[in-house]
C-alpha cells in the first residue's frame, strides 16, 4: 500500500493556480522547476507528525455474509436460554428446524474434532454451549459456584432423593432417610439447587429440583440422571 505522504504527489497541480508569493527568487524558475518546488512543498507539509488512522481491515474487499453455520454458532455464544429451533429459525430466514439440528450436530463434531473445552449440550428443548465435565474446576474456581455448594453426605441423600422421586413433600424426604430433613431442604434451597415445586394441593408443600441443579451435576435434563441401578 502506498505511503499517504505519496498521494500528495500523484496530482498534477494546476498551471493556472499561482505559487505562493515567496522571497521573489521563485518568480524567476522554470515551469518544470516550480512544479519540482510545488511538490517538494507538498510533501514537506505531509510530514507532519500527527498520526493518521490506518485504514480499516477489509476496505475495498468484498464483505462476505455469514454462513448459516456461524450465525447459529454466533447465537449459542451469546447464551441465555437454552436456543431452540422455534427461536434460530424466526431470526435466520429460510433457515428450518431439521436444518438447525443439522448444524448444531455439525458444530458438536467441530468441536470434538479440535478438541475444545466446550460443546453443544441439549437442554430442555433446544441446546447452550457448556464447558466440558474436565473442565468443570476451571470454571468452579472463577464463578465459586462449586464452593457454595458443597455438600454434606446427608444433604446429598437428601438431593439425591429429592431428584429421583420429585416432586416429593419434606414428610416423604423424613421417611425415606429415616430422620428430620428440615435443615438439609433449606439448606438446598438456599443454595438453589431445589424449590418448591407447583402443585395443586395447596396444604402439602413439594420440592423439586431446578436448573441450577443440571447445571451443577453436567445434566442436560432429568432423563440424563444415572438409573437407579447404575447409581
Amino acid at each position: 500500500m502506498p505511503d499517504p505522504a505519496d498521494w500528495h504527489l500523484d496530482v498534477e497541480p494546476d498551471p493556472e493556480s499561482p505559487l505562493p508569493e515567496g522571497n521573489g527568487a521563485s518568480d524567476t524558475l522554470s515551469g518544470s522547476e516550480r512544479v519540482a518546488s510545488e511538490a517538494s512543498r507538498v510533501r514537506c507539509s505531509s510530514d507532519d507528525p500527527t498520526p493518521r488512522p490506518p485504514p480499516r481491515h477489509g476496505e475495498g474487499e468484498k464483505s462476505v455474509p455469514p454462513s448459516a453455520l456461524q450465525i447459529v454458532e454466533g447465537m449459542l455464544f451469546i447464551g441465555g436460554p437454552p436456543l431452540t429451533a422455534a427461536k434460530a429459525c424466526s431470526a435466520v430466514r429460510g433457515l428450518t428446524p431439521e436444518r438447525f439440528h443439522e448444524l448444531t450436530d455439525e458444530l458438536a463434531r467441530k468441536y470434538r474434532r479440535q478438541n475444545r473445552p466446550y460443546t453443544v449440550q441439549p437442554k430442555e428443548d433446544g441446546f447452550v454451549l457448556a464447558v466440558k465435565p474436565a473442565y468443570r474446576g476451571v470454571k468452579e474456581r472463577l464463578t465459586g459456584g462449586p464452593r457454595e455448594a458443597r455438600l454434606s453426605q446427608p444433604a446429598l441423600d437428601a438431593l439425591s432423593l429429592i431428584a429421583y422421586r420429585q416432586p416429593v413433600s419434606k414428610p416423604e424426604v423424613d421417611s425415606l432417610r429415616g430422620a428430620d430433613s428440615g435443615g438439609l431442604i433449606r439448606q438446598l434451597v438456599r443454595l438453589g439447587l431445589i424449590a418448591v415445586a407447583p402443585a395443586d394441593d395447596d396444604k402439602v408443600v413439594r420440592y423439586a429440583t431446578t436448573r441450577r441443579f443440571l447445571d451443577l451435576f453436567g445434566l442436560g435434563s432429568l432423563d440424563d440422571l444415572p438409573r437407579l441401578a447404575e447409581a
